[in-house]
């Protein structure tokens, strides 16, 4: 019997994946749970329908995050800390405290998207790769001067 996977089934099938499954398997167990449904035409042509939608929300956010990208790769983010006599900072800049300052300027990231090897230790502007979207990364100047 051909189903619609309407969830994750771990073993069977991702959402929105059409495969054949046991009859048994699909009335007994996927249907009544509303993991599955069957794949009548009508079923068919909104799946179709739906995979549009979701083709064209993920266009637009990849040309949101290359608008992002060209406008963060133009800014500099000025941050301030406590620093040392020979310009080492007494604690870091990390890129919790990066997606802050990015926050004040109207720019709302997770700190996750912020890709830094080692917390920035030193005063001075440094280069900052930002992941906006899988394939499409931003950099970002930032300055750390002393407060």
């Amino acid at each position: 019997m051909k189903v619609i996977f309407l969830q994750d089934v771990k073993g069977h099938g991702k959402k929105g994946e059409v495969k054949d499954v046991a009859e048994g398997y699909a009335r007994n167990y996927l249907i009544p749970r509303g993991l599955a449904k069957a794949a009548t035409d009508s079923a068919m042509k909104s799946l179709e329908q739906m995979k549009a939608a979701e083709n064209r929300r993920k266009e637009q956010e990849r040309e949101q995050a290359r608008a992002l990208a060209a406008k963060l790769s133009q800014m500099t983010v000025v941050i301030k800390a406590k620093a040392g006599q020979n310009g080492r900072l007494f604690g870091a800049v990390t890129g919790k405290q990066i997606v802050e300052a990015l926050e004040k300027e109207g720019i709302k990231l997770d700190k996750r998207q912020v890709e830094l090897d080692d917390p920035i230790r030193e005063l001075g502007t440094t280069r900052v790769t930002l992941r906006l979207y899988p394939e499409i990364k931003a950099e970002l100047n930032v300055q750390v001067v002393e407060a």
